[in-house]
């Protein structure tokens, strides 16, 4: 789903910015069409009203209006589908055409699956999903969720959703297919690396309750925390979780080794990462960086600076391909700032900043407008962080249930 997923607060970003921008009205292609008058005729046919007339563009709209007619007159399924439909079907294609697969409109049933996500309440299968190489992917399933126990991994490429195949398939649609109420079957065929033929994997939907945080004291000494996702509530259940690890390392001062685990965490909050990171650094240090390109300029979100840790501090962050947006902005943070090492796999590469625009009172577009950098200004979208101890997770590890990341963890909190 991306996330999608990646509720806001006014200026909160998720994977996706949610702006109060005003509502454009039910403009068809919310004003593109603006400064083309020479086809009436075609316009009053198609019943096309809310005409913008004030900004000009530099493309022929007569093939468009010429397609539009022959369309009606001659298709055999022009009678199945209402002039509203054709528009929003317009939109989509114009949406799509800017080649980037978190561009995306949404028509009514569509925004309000979405806006289901955002609350928070919805029914599914439990897990994220996105894009690489024009390829539908599993991000993370959640912990606990219907996906997860049915065997769903991150890095599984979806091939199909029962029997529709996802080739050109945008991850907004792909989630429509997915959901579904509780109690009802969706057929997933993946394809996993190492494996010589696809995956055909049932789930059976389930009302999805998204996990935050859980902790671990070892009797190695070590604190774990594992954070599953950035929520509204994250930073005060992670706060809690810090004076847990402060007081686990005043009963014995040799405690003071933390792990952050996460893995399969596919983001949320941008906020939440912030504040986060904000125990670990100085005040003014900064956490991402968002770039606008030639749109604007960028902005720095930095540290509060609570900084109650010092350089005693052993600190490790685990992450994987399921790492992602949030994820990732917290551990490029901390691991440039030297604060945290990396261990695991490779992350996502989710590190993009998506606005949701009202286009009516039912319909909106989400539309990526800037990109994550680090600290260090590198691009996490599609690049995403390469650990300094790269550990991958191999077959045998999980059919002995092996957790070789946390191991080598282990082993780099104790290195003398």
């Amino acid at each position: 789903m991306t996330i999608q997923t990646e509720g806001t607060s006014p200026k909160r970003k998720i994977l996706f910015v949610l702006a109060g921008i005003c509502a454009l009205g039910a403009t068809f292609f919310a004003g593109t069409m603006v400064g083309f008058s020479v086809r009436p005729s075609v316009e009053a046919m198609a019943g096309i009203t809310n005409k913008e007339s004030s900004i000009q563009i530099g493309a022929d709209f007569a093939p468009f209006w010429d397609a539009w007619k022959i369309l009606n007159e001659k298709s055999i399924f022009a009678a199945t589908t209402t002039d509203q439909q054709r528009v929003y079907g317009a939109i989509e294609g114009l949406a799509a055409s800017y080649g980037d697969p978190y561009t995306t409109f949404f028509p009514p049933t569509e925004a309000q699956i979405f806006e289901s996500d955002i609350s928070g309440a919805f029914e599914g299968v439990g897990m994220e999903i996105g894009k690489r190489d024009g390829i539908l992917v599993v991000v993370a399933p959640l912990k606990g969720s219907p996906a997860e126990k049915a065997g769903v991994r991150s890095g599984d490429k979806i091939l199909k959703i029962d029997d529709t195949i996802t080739t050109d398939m945008d991850t907004d649609e792909a989630v429509t297919h997915i959901r579904g109420k509780g109690g009802t079957t969706v057929k997933l065929t993946l394809f996993r690396d190492g494996e010589k033929e696809p995956l055909e994997i049932s789930v059976v939907r389930a009302a999805i309750e998204i996990p935050t945080l859980e902790t671990e004291k070892r009797k190695d000494g070590i604190f774990v925390i594992r954070l599953f996702s950035f929520t509204a509530k994250s930073p005060e259940l992670f706060r809690g979780a810090l004076r847990e690890f402060v007081a686990f390392n005043n009963a014995n001062p040799n405690n003071d080794k933390l792990i952050l685990d996460l893995r399969g965490n596919p983001g949320g909050y941008l906020d939440a990462a912030v504040d986060m990171a904000s125990w670990f650094l100085p005040v003014g240090s900064v956490v991402v960086k968002e770039d606008f390109g030639s749109k604007g300029e960028g902005q720095v979100h930095r540290s509060s600076g609570y900084n109650i840790f010092n350089k005693n501090l052993k600190f490790v962050i685990l992450v994987d391909g399921g790492s992602a947006s949030a994820s990732e902005i917290l551990a490029g943070a901390l691991s440039e700032h030297g604060v945290a090492k990396l261990v695991g796999d490779k992350t996502f590469g989710k590190g993009s900043v998506q606005e949701v625009v009202p286009l009516t009172d039912n319909t909106f577009l989400k539309i990526t407008v800037a990109r994550w950098l680090t600290p260090n200004s590198k691009s996490i979208n599609e690049n995403g962080l390469t650990p300094e101890y790269v550990v991958k997770v191999t077959k045998e590890d999980l059919d002995k249930k092996r957790d070789a990341q946390m191991e080598k963890a282990i082993e780099v909190l104790t290195m003398p």
